[in-house]
């Protein structure tokens, strides 16, 4: 053999020995002729973190006023608000800088079913009572809004709930976030002792706002 073929040889054969080199280190996979290879393929898939909301649920969808505490010119009908939740699923960074959250309350007048004159709405009032605020101390509920037929304990707070009124609310929405907040409420219905009998219906509507 001539010694140029030799060299030629040679360098095909270092090649040859530096691939095999390259396979061995990368765990090789060796298969005979007719046979077959099987190739493992994994991959690590993150679970898809959805955004967190705000939201509002309310433990009931009515309330029965009872007589208690009529005088001989007032008379006053009570209950208690189904408690009222707010949570918020979020974190502090998916909050909108500056953001303050509140549920509002107004209601309609009563309609009597019998045909009797309705009761207009301003009859209608509530005490909120905060029953959980978190640890913040930023959550607080609303003022007492008193009826049409009470000396006001405040000036204009004796409208009675004809427009939106404060049932709860934070000024720092992101503070808060991460968090459930619960919140009640007296309710007095105060007419006069000539009001007509029968039964009466009021739709009180809650509304939460950011």
């Amino acid at each position: 053999m001539k010694t140029s073929s030799r060299r030629r040889l040679f360098a095909v054969g270092a090649a040859g020995a530096l691939l095999a080199g390259s396979v061995v280190a990368g765990s090789p996979v060796f298969a005979a002729p007719g046979d077959s290879a099987d190739v493992s393929v994994t991959v690590d898939i993150e679970e898809i973190k959805e955004p967190g909301v705000l939201a509002m649920s309310i433990a009931g969808d009515s309330v029965t006023l009872a007589e208690d505490g009529s005088t001989l010119l007032v008379r006053q009908f009570v209950g208690t608000l189904p408690t009222v939740t707010v949570t918020d699923t979020r974190t502090p960074d998916e909050v909108p800088e500056g953001a303050a959250w509140a549920v509002l309350g107004s209601a309609t007048d009563f309609v009597g079913g019998a045909g009797q004159a309705p009761i207009g709405a301003g009859h209608l009032g509530w005490k909120p009572k905060l029953i959980d605020g978190g640890d913040s101390g930023l959550v607080s509920e609303g003022e007492e809004v008193v009826t049409v037929v009470d000396e006001p304990t405040q000036p204009g707070n004796n409208v009675g709930l004809v427009d939106q009124e404060l049932l709860v609310s934070t000024f720092d929405s992101g503070a808060v976030a991460g968090g459930a907040y619960a919140v009640n409420a007296d309710l007095f219905l105060r007419t006069p002792a000539d009001v007509a009998a029968g039964a009466y219906t009021s739709t009180l509507t809650l509304s939460l706002f950011e």
